[in-house]
């Protein structure tokens, strides 16, 4: 996430981890992480051509391998290719289960879109960088995670509750979501009081830690078809009822649209904290829209940045268009594509009527509104939020700011918040907010922020689980 700020003090920040983070200086818990990094990479776990199930059997045997019995290791999807790895790390049972959550699929990848010297499926270590498909989304978290597991298990770790790591497929998409499959399937295995997943992360600013970011709520994806139908004609004679234009007018009508702000828990700590940081115009009007969603004039500053805005309120945009049958024939069908990205609490039948409402055109059809998972934010209890606050202040200063955020994409928390399980994107891996490279060309993840997230995730987790060590 992107943040503009006007100046602040340069922090001094601890050195987070004595050992070095270059390869071929790791201290042993490091070098597990690299190498189960590794190995995940060179995996194609891409939806069209690639395999989950090859890379949690490459897990399910780095796990027998460390000692966690065969029972406790659970693999299946609904597909060959499609497979899940749930681990069970058992505790005293004092209190509910806390999941780790990862996805093992990555987005698909062609070595002839990338940097020449680069292979999105080769793991390759340059200038302070790992490259490669999924080295931030999602196979950083996922080998941290099983690394920290195989860590805690040689030290004797005993949680005061049992720890479930799982594995998944096809969040990126795909017929076979993992997530949902275990719910609908297995659901036991996964059942916990939350669950740790990706959609957070730390921003630098100059380099050092600056934001520490908590994914605790996220907008809700849906898709309307927009559609105009005529008698057409012949295009030697123009009108201006044809497909093509009322459609056009429809989705212009949809571009000026703004919905109101629907603020929840989580966007008002975002604004609130978020308002610290920014520059003294913005500052204010985040802090406004806190005392009054309706100040038109908050809005209006804060519209200006478009994740601010998006963060506001649901939004709707024309991502597809099609029409007409003949390049000489007025058209008589048109039809749009437009996905909206709901608040949550936002029913889609009241976004298909706001979008029917400033169309303002019989002649302008929208589908029926779609079926959803919905879910209410993940709440900031001070069990979830303390920790968190605890081991940022620990590791990287106190300067460094601990930020609750709403998703305007998504995870697979939607699936388990829509079951009463809360999710928080919360990693520790820190990033340039302008170089995110998920999902595009030559993907990469800073050497250093990798080998803190480890430590971040390990004390994190321990916090968590409250736990104590068997000589």
């Amino acid at each position: 996430m992107r943040f503009r700020v006007a100046s602040l003090a340069t922090i001094a920040f601890p050195a987070v981890l004595a050992a070095q983070t270059q390869q071929g200086a790791l201290n042993p818990q490091q070098q597990l992480a690299h190498d189960i990094y590794k190995e995940l990479i060179e995996i194609n776990t891409a939806d069209s051509v690639g395999s989950t199930t090859v890379a949690a059997s490459a897990v399910a045997k780095r796990l027998l391998d460390a000692g966690f019995p065969a029972s406790d290791i659970f693999q299946g999807g609904p597909r060959a290719d499609k497979g899940n790895l749930v681990l069970r790390y058992h505790g005293t049972g004092a209190r509910k289960p806390l999941m780790l959550l990862a996805h093992l699929d990555v987005v698909a990848a062609l070595k002839t879109d990338w940097s020449q010297d680069l292979d999105p499926f080769v793991f390759t270590e340059r200038d302070g960088y790992y490259y490669g498909r999924g080295t931030s989304d999602d196979k950083a978290m996922a080998s941290i995670f099983i690394a920290n597991l195989i860590r805690m298990k040689k030290e004797g770790f005993v949680p005061d509750r049992d720890i479930v790591l799982a594995l998944t497929a096809d969040e990126e998409g795909g017929p076979a979501n993992g997530v949902r499959w275990l719910i609908a399937n297995h659901k036991e295995l996964i059942d916990a009081a939350y669950a740790l997943n990706e959609g957070g992360g730390g921003s630098l600013r100059d380099g050092k830690p600056f934001i520490n970011s908590v994914g605790a709520a996220e907008k809700v994806s849906g898709n309307f078809t927009v559609s105009t139908a005529n008698r057409g004609g012949h295009s030697s004679v123009p009108r201006d009822d044809n497909a093509i234009t009322e459609l056009a007018q429809a989705l212009v009508r949809i571009g000026a649209f703004q919905f109101p702000v629907m603020l929840n828990p989580v966007t008002k700590a975002f604004f609130e904290r978020t308002a610290t940081i920014e520059t003294p115009a913005v500052g204010a009007a985040m802090r406004a829209i806190l005392a009054n969603p309706g100040d038109a004039a908050a809005s209006a500053t804060l519209n200006a940045d478009p994740r601010y805005r998006s963060m506001l309120r649901t939004t709707c945009v024309a991502t597809m268009l099609s029409g007409g049958h003949a390049r000489n024939a007025l058209p008589q069908t048109a039809i749009a594509n437009v996905n909206c990205r709901m608040a949550p609490g936002h029913d889609p039948a009241d976004v298909r009527a706001a979008l029917l409402a400033a169309i303002n055109d019989t002649g302008v059809k929208i589908s029926r509104a779609p079926t959803m998972e919905r879910a209410a934010p993940s709440p900031l209890s001070p069990e979830i939020m303390g920790p968190i606050e605890k081991v940022t202040r620990d590791m990287f200063g106190p300067g460094v700011l601990v930020i609750p955020t709403m998703g305007t994409g998504a995870t697979d928390s939607k699936y388990l918040r829509a079951i009463g399980i809360p999710g928080y994107g919360v990693s520790g891996l820190f990033g340039d907010p302008n170089d995110g490279r998920a999902h595009g060309k030559d993907e990469r993840v800073l050497i250093k922020s990798y080998y803190d997230s480890e430590e971040f995730l390990y004390r994190l987790v321990k916090e968590m689980a409250a736990a104590k060590t068997v000589p």
